[in-house]
């Protein structure tokens, strides 16, 4: 479990995911700070070390990344923690397109070719 501090390439990413679920990895973005926390059993273990780490939770979003794909399937905006009907999003799904927009450029910032 880590929040990154540089970008790493996709191979290190599988490599990471090896740890848990082999073919996906649980990350959490924080979306005003442009961190991204990765390699958890849990989404909630994520958005714990990022609040921890000085993170507001109205900023944390919780998807996964499946290591094998590529495109629209690469990323996954699926998460409990992303339960929050207080903040307008009553699913699991990330569903404001600006936050998944947030989310998608954090990841190309942090996951490399």
């Amino acid at each position: 479990m880590q929040i990154l501090q540089q970008p790493i390439s996709r191979e290190t990413l599988r490599t990471l995911a090896q740890n848990t679920f082999g073919d996906m990895i649980k990350c959490v973005a924080d979306v005003k700070r442009g961190l991204l926390a990765v390699d958890a059993d849990l989404h909630a273990d994520l958005e714990r070390l990022l609040l921890e780490d000085g993170s507001a939770q109205e900023c944390l979003w919780g998807f996964n990344l499946w290591v094998e794909e590529e495109g629209e399937d690469f990323i996954e905006f699926d998460s409990l923690i992303n339960i929050r009907s207080w903040q307008g999003n009553p699913s699991r799904d990330v569903e404001d397109p600006e936050i998944r927009g947030a989310i998608k450029a954090i990841v190309d910032k942090f996951i490399t070719a």
